[in-house]
């Protein structure tokens, strides 16, 4: 890989899962100009507004624009987002992103949830003709949209919760990440909650039967599976909500690698996410989540076209289990999506 390549960071967003885009972005930034390149972090909402210098100089910038981020312990206030910018537009994008993306030579996306994993920005730059790290934008939209990706996971025979009304039931909406919006019921009064509390993110929701065993994630890169990860609740009843992903301590989820499955388990997994990745046309990168039941058998949940990506992320770890630690995960998946 040519060490000389100038590549746009996209991160932040205006999305619920903005803190958690923060994080990843600013850590791939920093990872990327570790190993020489000349790596740029740029909020996609916010953009280069606080920028005075020449465009194409921004490359140059000895800290690369990365600012100092973490994962706060609720959800972003997007009103308040949207109170910090300069900018005054409706416009999801800010001062001269598209215009720095242009100049770059790969755009790596650091984006989570609404305007990032949905195709839309995957469309922007394919019109540009610049080159972006994921899938395209057709896949991404499919696995966002999660109605249209079951009817898709069913027609290849693969197994999904079916999303009708019952109880127990898990009520999401089509285009949710990082459990915001997601809701566990298992009484007719927690249903009704949920349904109206999830039309505050998205008057499109699914309510799918609530299937009970282990949850496992599947990474996946360049179109295999890497090490399965086993996800536990720190509270069954909640699940593995926000809090419990990004939070340390008691309220933290517990993420065993490798998963303690069986071997033949662990091969039945990942030849169902190389599957599930290849019928939705994902490429690149992703992760495929899981319950495998009493009975052994594996149900897909969904697929995340662009996880999490802090040096702590699930595909980072499953990946270091293989021989490749954080910066060149970085660097490998900017090769795969270039090649």
């Amino acid at each position: 890989m040519d060490k000389a390549m100038k590549i746009v960071v996209l991160g932040g967003g205006l999305s619920t899962e903005r803190h958690v885009s923060l994080v990843s972005a600013t850590s791939v930034c920093k990872a990327l100009r570790s190993l020489g390149y000349k790596a740029v972090f740029i909020d996609m909402y916010l953009g280069l507004e606080n920028y005075d210098g020449k465009l194409e100089d921004v490359f140059n910038i000895p800290d690369g624009l990365c600012p100092k981020a973490e994962i706060a312990h609720s959800e972003p206030n997007l009103d308040e987002v949207k109170a910090l910018r300069k900018f005054k537009s409706k416009s999801k994008l800010g001062k001269n992103v598209l215009e720095a993306c242009s100049l770059a030579d790969c755009v790596f996306l650091g984006l989570h949830g609404v305007d990032g994993e949905d195709g839309k920005i995957q469309a922007a730059l394919d019109l540009l003709g610049v080159p972006y790290t994921g899938s395209g934008h057709l896949g991404s939209a499919l696995a966002m949209e999660k109605d249209f990706a079951k009817a898709v996971m069913s027609n290849y025979g693969i197994a999904t919760p079916p999303y009708t009304d019952c109880a127990p039931c898990v009520v999401k909406t089509v285009d949710g990440g990082s459990s915001i919006g997601t809701y566990i019921c298992r009484t007719e009064s927690e249903l009704k909650n949920a349904l109206n509390d999830v039309k505050k993110y998205n008057s499109r929701y699914i309510i799918e039967k609530l299937i009970s065993g282990i949850e496992i994630t599947v990474p996946m890169l360049g179109g295999k599976a890497l090490t399965p990860i086993e996800i536990v609740p720190p509270n069954k009843i909640k699940g593995f909500d926000y809090v419990s992903k990004y939070q340390s301590g008691s309220e933290a989820a517990q993420e065993i690698c490798p998963a303690r499955i069986s071997k033949e388990q662990e091969n039945m997994i990942r030849s169902l996410a190389e599957k599930v990745n290849e019928s939705l046309g994902i490429k690149v990168v992703s992760r495929t989540d899981f319950i495998i039941d009493s009975d052994g058998k594996a149900w897909c949940l969904e697929v995340n076209t662009l996880p999490g990506m802090t040096p702590n992320s699930l595909i980072p770890r499953s990946a270091k289990l293989e021989g490749l630690d954080y910066p060149h995960l970085c660097e490998k998946i900017l090769e795969l999506s270039i090649n």
